[in-house]
């Protein structure tokens, strides 16, 4: 297998690249629109077929390259099945599985962040979109987000695979790049709760600011970015 993390500066969005090292087939998670010329290039020189593109939900803070990568590479482009983006040809159910050649990608729903959130499960590689983050958890003031999806998606999905799983989130903001599922149980400060009341009263009270442009990346992914 040849993964490669890649990392947006504006955004602080994780890209992630997966491939079949038998069969040269890639696949792409969460894909920024200004960044597509530098996945080709890698692709390129890794001597890759992209073959998929996967969003874990419509993004607010940047705008995805999906639909940039389909007209250039011919790609798929997949989703959750709770997706209002109507242009993704593929949109996948609750544990589901993406095929890769001989890798098996399970889907995962997610919902809390946004309604229409997905995390994706290849191995004991966990990529949690903006539900699960290191050290943190995906706000929920977003679209049709909700703070007890939120905590069901977390604690009665995510945390109940093997510890020694690796989390990869969609977004860090710290420089921390990989954790674990036992790692995030310990020492993850959204997740020392003692239920749900407690949880939905912490994320209703974060009082965080909105991406500036929320409302175009918003508008531009429900097409995929074109």
């Amino acid at each position: 297998m040849i993964f490669k993390q890649l990392f947006d500066q504006k955004s602080s969005t994780y890209t992630y690249l997966i491939a079949s090292a038998k069969g040269r087939e890639a696949l792409i998670i969460d894909p920024v629109i200004e960044n597509v010329n530098q996945y080709v290039q890698l692709l390129k020189e890794l001597n890759l077929n992209l073959v998929k593109v996967i969003d874990t939900h419509i993004h607010a803070d940047h705008v995805t390259g999906a639909s940039k990568l389909k007209d250039i590479t011919k790609c798929i482009t997949i989703m959750g099945d709770h997706s209002p983006a109507n242009t993704v040809e593929i949109k996948v159910k609750d544990d589901e599985y993406i095929n890769l050649d001989t890798l098996k990608i399970r889907a995962m729903y997610t919902p809390g962040h946004t309604s229409d959130s997905y995390s994706f499960l290849m191995d004991n590689y966990l990529f949690s979109g903006d539900t699960l983050l290191i050290n943190g958890t995906g706000r929920t003031d977003f679209q049709n987000g909700n703070a007890k999806d939120a905590y069901n998606s977390i604690f009665n999905k995510l945390l109940k695979l093997p510890e020694e799983t690796f989390l990869y989130p969609a977004h860090d903001y710290k420089g921390e790049k990989v954790s674990t599922i036992g790692k995030e149980k310990k020492q993850n400060p959204r997740l020392q709760v003692n239920s749900v009341d407690e949880y939905v009263e912490i994320m209703n009270n974060l009082n965080l600011k909105k991406p500036a442009e929320i409302e175009t990346n918003v508008a531009k992914n429900i097409r995929l970015g074109a």
